[in-house]
């Protein structure tokens, strides 16, 4: 394995579906952007109530990329 240095970012994604849909568009999102990501970590997870309901769902995901050379 060779030697890698990763970065860490922050990012939060959004569903009125699932926490599941959440995470995905935030990844799908930051993969527009952001070259080399490898792994995601939750962190944090709430939501919106909206009369009672779960309305919206909110993720926070720490995403690691590699640097370049």
């Amino acid at each position: 394995m060779s030697n890698r240095v990763y970065k860490l970012v922050e990012i939060v994604g959004t569903s009125p579906v699932s926490t599941d849909d959440a995470i995905r568009n935030a990844i799908a999102k930051a993969a527009k952007t952001l070259a080399h990501l490898d792994w995601f970590q939750v962190v944090e997870t709430r939501g919106q109530i909206v009369d009672g309901q779960v309305a919206h769902f909110q993720v926070v995901l720490k995403v690691g990329f590699r640097l370049d050379d």
